[in-house]
């Protein structure tokens, strides 16, 4: 068991970058998967009878490089040469300039326009987010079978229409930028709330997510949302030790302990949202960092802006007019104005029924019945929202809050 887990923190932690190398080396997303199981299916076995190697990633890498080399090989039908018993380990290759980094050119490829919308995001959470079938489908609220169709159909297509493995030129970028940035929160987003690990952070995924982001700004200085996604993503990860207590359980942010947030991190997300600002080229993702950086720069909850931050959700509901941000400036204007004025906006959410499987919808409407003092009404809401949650700190937090209003 011990050693399976092993196995399973590299392919969370490395998983990624080695298969990303693995497509570069084999031009295609079906063997380079095949060739990187195959490592993992030979680390259970050599590692329980030898031992545990100093730099377990870089014994997957060779061993998943030589893997891919041979299907190269049988696939050309040239002789193979004897592999050696205990494989060496070779130093993981790091490029500094970015732009020839293994995993950014596995987004560009994934967001390849000829690919539909709904399968690009689903092939880079895959490859890149690391995502199993049964999480993508949770995302696109569909079935795991539609899910692993549509993997395969756009891995498919790569391969027949000869998709290149790179950074396209620069003028080819424009069609794909916006793919590229919503993946990259989309990564960010399973990281900074998983959907089914047993704790509510993955910062693995929320540390890819941004050093992604870093090389697309570096990549495309003139991107203003880019730098906007950066700042946003930045921000919000800064705040990550304090949103988990020591018994798992999700602390809310008004109740965070402030000192814990990182203070370098939230400079730097700062920095990178003014450097987006000055390019005066509005967007989404800068006005989610403007509402994320009022909240870093509230000293208390208590000192929180929350009329700019209603205003700012005002500004992001004409850019991206979805129930989510509904939700979200439904909870802001409760601030802004009072309790009654977020629950009617809350109730008009649920008559339309957009949301009816999203658990922050009724837990939203019962904080605001709770501090609203309607404690039975609350713990309805309270019920609703467990009966859809499915990561087990936010469970945690609802189950608590339910039994103080059943107590009230």
């Amino acid at each position: 068991m011990l050693l399976a887990r092993i196995v399973e923190d590299v392919v969370r932690r490395d998983g990624a970058r080695i298969l990303a190398s693995l497509i570069r080396l084999t031009g295609d997303f079906d063997r380079a998967e095949d060739a990187l199981q195959e490592a993992y299916t030979r680390a259970l076995s050599v590692w329980a009878q030898n031992g545990l190697p100093e730099r377990p990633a870089a014994w997957i890498n060779t061993v998943s490089r030589r893997a891919a080399l041979d299907m190269l090989r049988r696939q050309r039908s040239v002789p193979l040469e004897a592999e050696p018993e205990a494989p060496t380990i070779e130093p993981e290759a790091e490029n500094p300039s970015g732009v020839e980094d293994d995993r950014l050119r596995l987004l560009f490829t994934c967001c390849h326009p000829a690919l539909s919308p709904e399968a690009r995001t689903a092939l880079a959470l895959r490859t890149l987010g690391g995502l199993t079938t049964r999480e993508i489908a949770r995302a696109f609220v569909e079935d795991s079978t539609t899910t692993a169709q549509r993997l395969v159909r756009a891995k498919k297509k790569i391969r027949e229409a000869g998709i290149p493995y790179e950074i396209p030129a620069r003028e080819a970028l424009p069609d794909r930028v916006a793919t590229v940035l919503s993946v990259i929160y989309l990564i960010f987003n399973e990281g900074y709330a998983s959907t089914e690990a047993p704790s509510l952070l993955r910062p693995d995924l929320c540390a890819e997510a941004i050093r992604l982001a870093r090389l697309t700004v570096e990549l495309l200085p003139g991107e203003a949302e880019a730098g906007g996604l950066l700042a946003l993503m930045t921000l919000t990860h800064a705040r990550r030790t304090a949103r988990i207590s020591s018994e798992g359980e999700l602390i809310p942010l008004e109740v965070q302990d402030r000192a814990c947030w990182n203070a370098p991190e939230i400079a730097a997300g700062l920095e990178a949202l003014d450097g987006a600002l000055q390019l005066r080229q509005p967007g989404p993702y800068q006005i989610q960092a403007a509402i994320a950086a009022l909240h870093v720069r509230a000293h208390s909850a208590a000192e929180t802006d929350w009329p700019q931050i209603s205003a700012l959700y005002g500004a992001l509901l004409q850019w991206a007019p979805t129930p989510v941000v509904e939700l979200n400036a439904a909870a802001a204007l409760a601030m802004t104005l009072g309790i009654e004025h977020g629950l009617r906006w809350i109730e008009n959410l649920e008559q339309r029924g957009e949301l009816s499987g999203y658990h922050l919808l009724p837990a939203a409407k019962a904080d605001l019945l709770r501090r609203a003092g309607r404690q039975p009404e609350a713990a309805l809401a309270y019920q609703a929202a467990l009966a859809l949650v499915r990561n087990p700190a936010e469970r945690r937090y609802l189950e608590r809050r339910l039994a103080e209003c059943s107590t009230r």
